[in-house]
């Protein structure tokens, strides 16, 4: 699958001129509030018609603005899964799936309706009313009911953002089963650096209108156009790793990242199983000599690669430990005081409870 996507448009003051490349998967437009994604999605799915750009799926031209193509939405083939569920609040959750597939016409097969609700895990629910759901439950008919309709690509405009992170946790597993069992390409738009790092095999940093940077997760997500986008609190790293062992007395998982070994919260994963993990630049020390006596499990020793100073006082140290790149945030206090430069071996000290997976 090939989506060639490029617009240029202007919304009063505000303007996109944007223009992005994925071959399926997830790929998230990932960005602050206000930075686009929205617009850009919905230039996408055709409820918003550019001045300027083009659509391309699969060679088919969806949309192409030198050539006066543009494709209406029900025309599109495209599913829509919107931060609110948007259900029919008057008909049963198997009513809700079968409209979904009625928009399918004859390619909307029974054997696709039992796949999807087992894959989504709402075989139970098929009776009850949408009152009767909870978010995240709505979220995943909603999700559902889009797929029935037999789409091309899937849009997903911050499906997780009206829920709270107990419907968060329990709709993800289902959103990864979906990205790596559905086989439909997907778009995903999301402010959270969380859900991309756990999701996204390609991401697109949106700012003001513009693409700041574009590639796979991995990669993106550890540049500073990232940290501008996720704000200081969340910005740091993503490491791509495989489960190495687990102690199952002190419920951890080692998990090997390049020529290290890194702890972590106990992970229901088989050994050699790929993983990610994104560490804060927050919550990562640095030390000159190697630290004894402290309860941090994680001691790397790297060379500094890159030193970065913040407009507020702070400076991102980046670290190559072995293979796997370490961002930390620290004072520029700290780096005179450690006398910090380029070339200069460090220990990158990261607690395993603030390693998110």
């Amino acid at each position: 699958m090939s989506l060639v996507v490029e617009a240029h448009h202007r919304l009063g003051g505000f303007s996109i001129d944007a223009a992005f490349t994925s071959n399926g998967g997830i790929t998230a437009l990932f960005g602050r509030s206000g930075s686009g994604k929205t617009s850009l999605i919905n230039i996408i799915a055709g409820l918003m018609r550019p001045d300027g750009g083009r659509v391309v799926l699969d060679g088919d031209i969806i949309a192409d603005s030198q050539r006066r193509i543009f494709t209406p939405v029900h025309r599109r083939r495209f599913g829509y899964v919107f931060q609110e569920a948007r259900l029919f609040p008057h008909l049963s959750v198997s009513s809700n799936l079968a409209y979904g597939r009625w928009f399918a016409g004859r390619s909307g097969k029974a054997a696709d309706m039992e796949r999807v609700v087992e894959m989504l895990g709402i075989g139970h629910l098929l009776e009850r009313n949408p009152s009767a759901l909870s978010g995240g439950e709505r979220q995943r008919v909603a999700i559902g009911r889009a797929l029935l309709a037999a789409p091309r690509l899937l849009l997903m405009d911050e499906p997780l953002a009206a829920l709270d992170d107990a419907r968060k946790a329990e709709i993800l597993p289902y959103l990864e089963r979906l990205r790596d069992d559905a086989g439909i390409p997907i778009v995903y738009v999301s402010h959270s650096v969380s859900e991309v790092a756990r999701l996204a095999q390609r991401v697109v940093v949106l700012e003001d209108g513009r693409v700041k940077a574009s590639g796979a997760a991995a990669e993106v997500l550890s540049t500073p156009a990232a940290a501008l986008a996720t704000g200081r609190r969340e910005a740091g790293v993503l490491l791509e790793g495989v489960v190495e062992t687990h102690d199952a007395t002190h419920d951890l998982t080692t998990v090997r990242v390049g020529e290290r070994l890194i702890r972590v919260p106990k992970i229901e994963a088989p050994q050699g199983h790929a993983l990610r993990l994104h560490i804060a630049a927050r919550d990562v020390m640095l030390a000159t000599v190697r630290p004894e006596g402290i309860s941090a499990l994680n001691v790397l020793e790297g060379t500094i690669v890159n030193l970065t100073a913040g407009e507020d006082g702070s400076v991102e140290v980046r670290v190559d430990c072995g293979g796997a790149t370490i961002a930390a945030r620290i004072t520029t206090f700290s780096r005179d005081a450690l006398q910090l430069s380029q070339g200069k071996p460090v220990h990158a000290i990261i607690k395993s409870v603030a390693i998110d997976h």
